[in-house]
């Protein structure tokens, strides 16, 4: 039985190539032709494969569409967490996971800070959108015309000094973080809290979340907290592969200095 799964299963990697026709799946498996009819036959039942007016096979429907509602049931929440958590293990800051839905940028996830000082967010709170460093990260990845479209609406409140004052400089900043794949927040919703994200990216390459690392100044300077930036991107893409099934990339650079453009 075992034997027969796995050439059932060996003929999907095989049509997805393109369409074979029937002696060209015995032959990639090894087998009798009768034998690969009956493994064809069973897979176009489920739906899997289907036969063309030419004869060949190729891969069914159902297939697709068991693929996509694999992908829309993923909780990028429950494979990001333990991750979060090491994270947060490693260096004691204050991690967040966030999401945009309904025009909004949401906290859907939260490790505490082991140190006295805590950051005030909460989960499924609404974050200062044009200052934050998640929402910068989820915004960037939206098309030039969607970005222009959620800038235009936007308004632009002076949290602090050093807060997105326009629509102008925040589709700057926005191009900037789309270009290197990170976003920082220092200062720019409370003098004393830095913060540095980084996308969490889905099969089809698109940011499905992003993460962040957080702490105020009494425990970190901004400088001491960029240092942390290549772990937090390390651990972004290893939520990634999770969630995507792809390869992680390697960020073991030099981190940034405060003095690099973020804001």
């Amino acid at each position: 039985m075992s034997q027969t799964v796995d050439r059932a299963l060996s003929i999907l990697p095989l049509l997805a190539e393109g369409p074979a026709d029937l002696g060209q799946v015995a032959d990639r498996l090894g087998v009798h032709k009768s034998t690969a009819l009956r493994l064809l036959r069973t897979l176009h039942e489920h739906g899997l494969v289907y036969r063309q007016s030419d004869q060949r096979y190729r891969l069914g429907a159902r297939l697709f569409a068991l693929a996509q509602e694999a992908v829309e049931n993923l909780d990028v929440r429950e494979i990001a967490h333990p991750h979060l958590v090491r994270l947060n293990e490693s260096c004691g800051h204050t991690v967040h996971l966030a999401v945009y839905e309904d025009n909004e940028v949401l906290y859907i996830d939260k490790v505490e800070s082991r140190y006295p000082v805590r950051m005030y967010s909460r989960i499924g709170k609404p974050v200062a959108i044009t200052v934050a460093a998640v929402a910068k990260l989820l915004l960037a990845d939206l098309s030039e015309a969607e970005r222009r479209a959620v800038a235009d609406r936007l308004d632009y409140p002076m949290y602090t000094a050093r807060s997105t004052p326009s629509a102008p400089a925040f589709l700057k900043e926005l191009a900037t973080v789309r270009e290197q794949g990170w976003a920082t927040d220092l200062g720019g919703h409370e003098e004393s809290i830095n913060c540095v994200a980084a996308p969490i990216r889905g099969a089809d390459g698109r940011v499905a979340a992003a993460m962040s690392l957080s702490a105020p100044n009494v425990v970190v300077t901004a400088e001491e907290l960029l240092t942390l930036l290549p772990l937090v991107r390390r651990t972004a893409d290893a939520i990634s592969h999770d969630y995507s099934g792809k390869a992680p990339t390697d960020h073991s650079g030099k981190a940034p200095t405060e003095q690099d453009p973020k804001e």
